[in-house]
C-alpha cells in the first residue's frame, strides 16, 4: 500500500507513554543507544523466541470497532426464560455511565492503600449491608467470582468450621443448578471430600457428612421450607449453606431465619448484564461468629488519625498471601466492579423498589402458571418465585422448544418430559401472550382461548402485593438511610460521584504496582462491553446463537497459544487465581492418566505470591518451599536437593518468570530440565507476562502450563479489585485434560470439570483483550513489552541514588519492575515503608506494592502506558520523599511529628484552626508544584487497622454514628 494511503491515527502509539523523542532520552540516561541493545543486556539470550509472533498486524482503532460490530451481529440477542441463576435486567442508566462505562471505577487498583478508596469502600460496605440485611445474617463479604465457586468456598469453610477430620462428606441437593454442583464436585476432589448429590427430602444424616448445600428457590423453581432439613443437619452435628436468589429474599424468609449457617449466590440480576457468564457478583453472608473463617475480602468500619469513621479491609490476616499453604482459600480478588453496580442498584432503587421489582415479577410469573394451567399445562409446583416447571410428552417438550426458538425464545429443557420457564425483569404482557402462542400450538389450540385471557385478566387486576405462601418474609430490610435517600436520578448521579472522588483511580495518576500491571485500559477495548449483542446473552444459550463469541473465543484462543508457545488454551478460569487452580488439577489428572495418581509435591520458590501454595493445596498437593539465593533468584542447589528428596512423589514446580523479585533467571532453562528428568511439570505463573509478550515464549523454554492474567497484561481493567480472568494455556499432552461444563461442549475430552460457574468464565469481558491483541498486532504487543522494561529501567536508575535497589539481574538490568529498599530508613529516621506509602498520597500517587515480595520494600512496574513526564513526576515525588526523610535524620525535623509520620493528610486537617505541628500546612498539602494545579486529596487521615479489627463492624453504621453519614448524605 502505498504511504499516503495508509492509516495514521495507529493505536500502538496511542497505548505507548513514551513518544521517539522520549525513548532516545530514557536510554541515554541508561547509557545504551537503541531499545534492542537494552532488551539484548536485560533479557537472556537462552530464552528470545527465535521468531517473531505470528499474528496480524495491527488495526487502527476505528476499523477494529467496525470489524467487531460485524462480529458482535452474529451473536443473536433471544428472550431468555431460562433462569439457572441467570437472569436478564435492566441496568439504570445513571449506574451504566456513571459506574460500568466510567474509568473512574473500572480503573481502580484493589483498595489495600484506604486512604484514597474511601469511595469504592463505602460502595462495597453498602453491598455487604445489602447482602446481609437480604440474607437474614450479621455478616457478608465484599463478593465472591460466581455462584457455583461461592459454593465450593461454602463447602470447604463448613468443613473448617465443622472441625471433625473423619467427617468427609458434603451433601449437594439435586434441585441445585447443575453448574454448581459440577464446579462443587470438581473442587471436592482433589480435597478428598466425597460430595453426595440426592434428594434433600429422604437424605439421612450420618456422622460423616459435615455439610450440606439446598437451592433456594430450587432450580426448578419450587420455594420449600427448608427448616427441617437444617435441624436434621444440626442434630447430626452438620453446616447448611443455602444457595439463594438475592432479589426472591425481597419477598421470601431469609435463610438466616430458617436456620441456615451460610448464605450465598449471585447478585447478578441486580442490574449486572447477564454477559453469557460474566462477569458478575457473587455473594457470601453467614453468621458474626465465622468471621475468621469467610473466604475472599470484608470491608470493616474503622477510625483515622482524627477519629473520624473510615472504611478498610478487615482482617488482613485471613488473606492467602499471608496464611500460604495454609490458607483454605486461594481467593485473592472480589468482583469489586460488579458488586459496586449491585450495591448502587440497590441504593437507586431502595426497599420499596425492590420489593416491587420482585413482586411484579411473581406475579408474571403467578399469570403465566394460571394461563399454562387453563391450557392444560399445570405447573408441578405450588409454590415458586420466578420459575415454572411445565411437564409434557417429550415429544411435545421438543416441539415447544423448537417453537419458542423460531419466536426467538430460550426456554429450559430441564429433562425429557419437563420444560423450565424462568421471568425477569425485562418481561412483560407481551412475553406471556407469546409463550402462551407456543404452548397453545403444541395441542392444536391456536391463539389463546377466550377462557384463558378472561383468567388473565381477572389476576392481573390485583395487585402486586407479594409472595403469599407460608415462606413469605415478615422482616424488614435496608433500613440504612443510605438505601432510601438517592432514588432520583439527580441524587443517585451526585451520590455516584461523591464517592468517585474520593478514590484515586489511573483518570488521576500512575498506579505504579508491582506485579499488577496497571496499564491503559483503552476506551475502544471498552466500548463494546455493553453492547446488547455482548451483553445480553445467557450462558446457557444454544452455542450457535453466539457465534460471534465464538469467534472472539478463538480468535482469542489463538493468539494466546501463540504469545505463550503453548498450543491449547481454556478461557474459563475467571481469575488468575482460578487459573493456577485449574493448571495445577490438568496437572495432576496428566499424572493420574499416567498411572502416577501419587504424585502430589508441588515445589514453590519461597518467593512466590501467597496465591501459589494457597492454590497448590486446594488442588490437594503438597507444598515444599524452595529457596532463593541472594540476588532473588530460584536457588538451584536447594532445588536439585528438593526434586532428589521428592522425585518420587514430585507432580510439578511452580514458578513465577520473571520472578517475582522483578528479575530475568539466567537459568529458566535448566530449573525445567530438573523437574522434568524427574517426572514433574513446569507451571508458570503468568503475573510478570507484560515482561515477555513478543520477545520470549514460555512454551519454548521448558514450561507446561501457565497462566494469562487478562486484567494485567491484556488490558482488561482491575475494577477496584475484579474483574479478572485466569485463562491457562498448556503443553499438547495435557490439553485434553483442560477444564469441560456440564451444560455446554468445552475443554478437552477428559476435562478436569468446570472451575467456574459458566463455560468461558465471565465472557463479556475477553472482547477486550481480543482488541487489544488485534489494535496492537505482533509489533506492537513487542514494542509495549520492550518500553515496559524500558521504563522499569528508568525508573530504577533515577531513584537508585535515592533508595538502593535490591535485585538486578547479570548485567545490572531489571525487567518490568523493580524492587526499591526502605529498610535503612527506619533505623536511621525512625521511617516504616507505609510512612513513604501514605505520603505518596499528598503527592498525588498511589503507594507501588508494599512490603511483597520483602518486608519494607517497595515494588514499582510503571507498564510502558506512562509517559515520561509521569515516570518523572513520580520519581520527583519519591525523591522529595526522600529530602524529607534527610530532614529527619539531621535532626532538621523530629522522628514522630513530621510530614510522612502525619501523611495523608485531608483538606479538613490542614485547614483546621488549630495547628500543631513543626512543618507548614503548604509543606504537608502542596509539597510540590504540580500539586497545586491538580489536588487529589484524601478523604480521610491515616486509617486505624488494628482498632477496625478489633472492633469488626462489617454493614453501614448507624446514622448517629456521625461524619460518614453527614458528609455522603447517607
Amino acid at each position: 500500500m502505498p504511504a499516503i494511503l495508509k492509516r495514521t491515527d495507529s493505536f500502538v502509539d496511542r497505548h505507548i507513554g513514551p513518544d521517539d523523542v522520549d525513548v532516545k532520552s530514557m536510554l541515554r540516561l541508561l547509557e545504551v543507544a537503541s531499545l534492542e541493545e537494552l532488551i539484548g543486556s536485560t533479557v537472556p539470550r537462552q530464552i528470545r523466541s527465535a521468531r517473531p509472533l505470528k499474528l496480524q498486524p495491527g488495526k487502527s482503532e476505528f476499523e477494529l470497532l467496525e470489524e467487531l460490530e460485524a462480529i458482535a451481529a452474529k451473536n443473536q440477542v433471544f428472550k431468555s426464560f431460562i433462569g439457572m441463576g441467570y437472569s436478564d435486567c435492566t441496568t439504570p442508566g445513571v449506574i451504566l455511565r456513571n459506574v460500568f462505562e466510567n474509568p473512574g471505577w473500572y480503573t481502580q487498583y484493589t483498595p489495600y492503600q484506604a486512604e484514597i478508596s474511601q469511595g469504592r469502600l463505602e460502595a462495597l460496605l453498602n453491598f455487604q449491608t445489602m447482602v446481609a440485611d437480604l440474607t437474614g445474617f450479621e455478616l457478608a463479604n465484599a463478593s465472591l467470582l460466581d455462584e457455583g465457586t461461592a459454593a465450593a468456598e461454602a463447602m470447604t469453610m463448613a468443613r473448617a468450621l465443622h472441625g471433625t477430620s473423619s467427617a468427609d462428606v458434603f451433601f449437594v441437593s439435586e434441585g441445585c443448578h447443575p453448574q454448581t454442583i459440577a464446579v462443587v464436585k470438581t473442587r471436592a476432589q482433589p480435597l478428598r471430600i466425597q460430595v453426595r448429590v440426592g434428594d434433600h427430602r429422604t437424605f439421612k444424616f450420618q456422622r460423616d457428612v459435615f455439610g450440606a448445600l439446598v437451592q433456594y428457590p430450587a432450580t426448578d423453581g419450587s420455594v420449600e421450607d427448608y427448616r427441617p432439613f437444617c435441624e436434621r443437619a444440626h442434630a447430626a452435628g452438620a453446616l447448611v449453606a443455602v444457595a439463594a436468589d438475592l432479589l426472591s429474599l425481597t419477598l421470601l424468609k431469609p435463610p438466616g431465619e430458617f436456620g441456615a449457617d451460610i448464605a450465598l449466590g449471585s447478585a447478578q440480576r441486580f442490574g449486572v448484564p447477564l454477559g453469557y457468564g460474566g462477569p458478575h457478583a457473587a455473594y457470601f453472608a453467614t453468621r458474626a461468629e465465622n468471621a475468621r473463617h469467610v473466604p475472599g475480602r470484608i470491608i470493616g468500619v474503622s477510625r483515622d488519625a482524627h477519629g473520624r469513621p473510615a472504611l478498610r479491609m478487615a482482617l488482613q490476616t485471613r488473606e492467602q498471601h499471608i496464611r500460604r499453604e495454609k490458607a483454605t482459600s486461594n481467593i485473592c480478588t472480589a468482583q469489586v466492579l460488579l458488586a459496586v453496580m449491585a450495591s448502587m442498584y440497590a441504593v437507586y432503587h431502595g426497599p420499596k423498589g425492590l420489593r416491587a421489582i420482585a413482586a411484579r415479577i411473581h406475579r408474571l410469573t403467578q399469570v403465566l402458571a394460571r394461563g399454562l394451567t387453563e391450557l392444560g399445562f399445570k405447573p408441578r409446583h405450588e409454590q415458586f418465585f420466578d420459575t415454572l416447571r411445565i411437564e409434557a410428552t417429550a415429544q411435545e417438550c421438543q416441539s415447544i422448544i423448537e417453537r419458542a426458538a423460531r419466536t426467538r425464545m430460550n426456554f429450559r429443557r430441564i429433562d425429557e418430559r419437563s420444560i423450565g420457564l424462568s421471568m425477569d425483569e425485562t418481561h412483560g404482557a407481551k412475553d406471556l401472550e407469546a409463550i402462551f402462542e407456543v404452548f397453545s400450538g403444541s395441542r392444536s389450540l391456536g391463539t389463546t382461548t377466550p377462557r384463558v385471557r378472561r383468567s388473565l385478566d381477572q389476576l392481573a387486576e390485583g395487585t402486586a402485593e407479594g409472595f403469599l405462601g407460608p415462606l413469605a418474609r415478615t422482616t424488614s430490610f435496608l433500613q440504612h438511610p443510605v438505601f432510601n435517600s438517592h432514588h432520583s436520578e439527580t441524587e443517585m448521579l451526585r451520590y455516584i460521584h461523591r464517592l468517585q472522588s474520593r478514590d484515586l483511580s489511573l483518570a488521576d495518576s500512575m498506579i505504579p504496582l508491582g506485579s499488577c500491571t496497571m496499564k491503559l485500559n483503552a476506551t475502544s477495548e471498552m466500548v463494546p462491553v455493553s453492547w446488547p449483542q455482548f451483553a445480553r446473552i445467557h450462558p446457557f444459550a444454544p452455542v450457535e446463537q453466539a457465534a460471534g463469541y465464538q469467534v472472539i473465543f478463538k480468535q482469542l484462543e489463538s493468539a494466546l497459544a501463540e504469545i505463550a508457545g503453548l498450543p491449547a488454551v481454556s478461557l474459563q478460569p475467571n481469575a488468575g487465581s482460578q487459573g493456577e487452580y485449574a493448571g495445577l488439577l490438568v496437572i495432576r489428572k496428566y499424572h493420574q492418566g499416567r498411572g502416577e495418581g501419587d504424585r502430589d509435591v508441588c515445589l514453590i520458590p519461597s518467593s512466590a505470591h501467597g496465591t501459589n501454595p494457597a492454590s497448590a493445596v486446594m488442588a490437594g498437593c503438597r507444598v515444599v518451599v524452595v529457596s532463593c539465593d541472594e540476588q532473588g533468584n530460584v536457588d538451584l542447589s536447594d532445588l536439585r536437593a528438593k526434586v532428589q528428596q521428592h522425585r518420587r512423589k514430585l507432580a510439578a514446580l511452580m514458578v513465577t518468570y520473571p520472578s517475582t523479585h522483578g528479575v530475568f533467571e539466567e537459568e529458566i532453562r535448566q530449573i525445567c530440565s530438573v523437574i522434568h528428568e524427574n517426572g514433574g511439570q513446569v507451571y508458570m505463573d503468568g503475573a510478570n507476562m507484560n515482561a515477555l509478550v513478543g520477545l520470549c515464549r514460555p512454551g519454548e523454554f521448558g514450561v507446561d502450563v501457565c497462566h494469562f492474567n487478562l486484567h494485567k497484561t491484556f488490558c482488561i481493567p482491575h475494577g477496584g479489585g475484579g474483574p479478572g480472568m485466569g485463562p491457562i494455556a498448556v503443553q499438547a499432552h495435557l490439553a485434553k485434560y483442560l477444564p469441560s461444563h456440564p451444560l455446554i461442549s468445552t475443554g478437552g475430552e477428559d476435562g478436569i470439570g468446570p472451575v467456574s460457574s459458566a463455560p468461558w468464565g465471565s465472557a463479556s469481558i475477553l472482547p477486550i483483550s481480543w482488541v487489544y491483541i488485534q489494535q496492537m498486532g505482533a509489533e506492537g504487543m513487542a514494542r509495549a513489552t520492550q518500553v515496559a522494561i524500558l521504563n522499569a529501567n528508568y525508573v530504577a536508575q533515577r531513584l537508585e541514588p535515592h533508595y538502593p535497589v535490591l535485585f538486578r539481574g547479570k548485567n545490572g538490568r531489571v525487567a518490568h519492575e523493580c524492587i526499591v529498599d526502605l529498610r535503612p530508613l527506619k533505623r536511621t529516621a525512625g521511617i516504616e515503608v507505609e510512612d513513604v506509602a501514605k505520603r505518596l498520597m499528598d503527592y498525588g500517587f498511589h503507594a507501588p506494592t508494599v512490603s511483597f515480595p520483602v518486608p519494607g520494600t517497595m515494588m514499582i512496574e510503571p507498564t510502558e502506558s506512562e509517559s515520561k513526564s509521569e515516570l518523572d513526576r513520580f520519581c520527583d515525588a519519591l525523591i522529595s520523599i526522600r529530602e524529607e526523610i534527610r530532614e529527619i535524620e539531621r535532626g532538621l525535623a523530629p522522628r514522630e511529628d513530621n510530614v510522612l509520620k502525619n501523611a495523608p493528610h485531608t483538606a479538613e486537617a490542614v485547614t483546621a484552626s488549630a495547628w500543631t505541628h513543626p512543618y507548614p500546612r503548604e509543606k504537608a498539602a502542596f509539597p510540590a508544584e504540580w500539586v497545586r494545579h491538580a489536588k487529589f486529596w484524601p478523604s480521610v487521615g491515616r486509617v486505624d487497622n488494628p482498632r477496625g479489627d478489633r472492633n469488626l463492624i462489617c454493614t453501614c453504621p448507624p446514622i448517629e454514628d456521625g461524619q460518614r453519614a453527614q458528609s455522603t448524605g447517607d
